[in-house]
């Protein structure tokens, strides 16, 4: 079967993303801005985590997947490595502000993926169980009741208390009006809610230039208004297309390799676009499951169970491969088939909350997890 090669510029032809951001905090809300903001990316259809972060040191990667493996792979340490397509990454890992969580994922073995974007998102003990997401939940304990700025706030970011959506529907820069929408936005604490948003709106009435939709460009402008003096705390980046049953590739070049040059431009387009504020920033990706340890007829790969996640920002000052590592043996792997989820991912994202947000794990754990028992590996991604 021939391969499919896509270059960056085809692939974003194809491939869309949805930017969102939340948490912009009122004045006579909150009196303190939490320390640090959040950027969520997440990656919609199953990345592969055996590709993104071979475990060379493992004797039966190569055994098992050859044809998915680069031959370029970037070293980190004597039994991982990162993708070539994670050139930028893999500096922020030599910087010390980036690490990577191994064998992990959501607590959700069933491979469908309405229902395990639906548990990634909202964060429940079950998929389609709330109607709120632990993003939304984290920022309503943070106390930052602001405004939304998307088109349809994804359940991620919803919470409790009635946050306002507003995407002002003119708006085509990445320049200066949103800047201006926000500082509106933030910046009207003696004016009642019609007042603030019939300024938004009739700002975005007028004339702009055009927003570009590719995903760095998002990045950046997303970084740049969460380092804005009341900008908002946090960002959700949505990418698709990881859903790789047919001709996936291992290089740079291939279907898989392209969607990973993706995430790592959106890193770096974050970190542009922060400035100063990237020191106290976190940016971690989320994927509803991982992919099969062995290639299908296809050349690809099936839905399965562990994956790996990818922490970036200067709240991470020590870079590392955070894993209990499983073994990718017949009889080492999830139903004979998966790689073995290890960690659990909420445990990842409570202490990216806890560290951005300045709130306690127990209270992440009970409230926004809903699971009191939680374990807390803060110190393992921040110490």
């Amino acid at each position: 079967m021939p391969k499919l090669n896509l270059t960056r510029r085809e692939f974003l032809k194809v491939s869309g993303a949805s930017l969102f951001l939340a948490g912009l905090p009122l004045p006579g809300f909150t009196k303190d801005k939490p320390p640090g903001t959040i950027s969520v990316i997440m990656l919609e259809g199953g990345m592969d985590g055996l590709t993104a972060v071979p475990p060379f040191g493992d004797p039966n990667l190569l055994k098992m997947r050859k044809d998915l493996t680069s031959t370029n792979f970037l070293k980190l340490n004597s039994f991982f490595g990162l993708h070539p397509s994670f050139q930028y990454f893999a500096g922020l890992m030599a910087q010390n502000n980036a690490s990577v969580v191994h064998a992990t994922s959501f607590p959700y073995v069933l491979r469908s993926h309405f229902e395990g974007q639906n548990l990634m998102q909202g964060g429940g003990l079950s998929p389609f169980s709330e109607t709120t997401g632990w993003l939304g939940r984290a920022l309503d304990l943070a106390k930052t009741p602001g405004r939304s700025l998307s088109l349809d706030m994804p359940l991620i970011l919803r919470g409790s208390n009635e946050n306002d959506n507003f995407y002002p529907a003119s708006i085509k820069s990445s320049g200066d009006l949103m800047t201006e929408l926000i500082n509106t936005i933030s910046m009207a604490h003696s004016q009642n809610e019609s007042e603030i948003f019939a300024k938004v709106s009739k700002k975005s009435t007028q004339k702009a230039v055009n927003i570009p939709r590719d995903p760095a460009s998002l990045a950046k402008f997303a970084g740049k208004a969460m380092s804005e003096n009341g900008g908002p705390l946090a960002s959700v980046i949505k990418v698709d297309q990881f859903d790789t049953h047919a001709r996936q590739g291992a290089e740079e070049n291939g279907h898989h390799g392209v969607r990973l040059t993706v995430i790592d431009d959106i890193i770096a387009g974050l970190k542009e676009g922060l400035g100063d504020a990237w020191d106290r920033s976190i940016v971690l990706t989320l994927t509803e499951f991982g992919r099969t340890v062995a290639v299908n007829g296809s050349d690809g790969t099936e839905h399965g169970y562990g994956s790996a996640g990818l922490l970036a920002g200067g709240a991470i000052t020590k870079s590392k491969v955070i894993t209990q590592w499983p073994g990718l043996a017949k009889n080492e792997q999830f139903e004979q088939r998966d790689l073995m989820a290890t960690i659990d991912y909420r445990s990842v994202c409570a202490a990216c909350i806890e560290k951005a947000l300045d709130l306690d794990h127990d209270l992440i754990a009970s409230k926004v997890f809903f699971t009191p028992k939680l374990p807390r590996i803060y110190d393992h991604i921040f110490s």
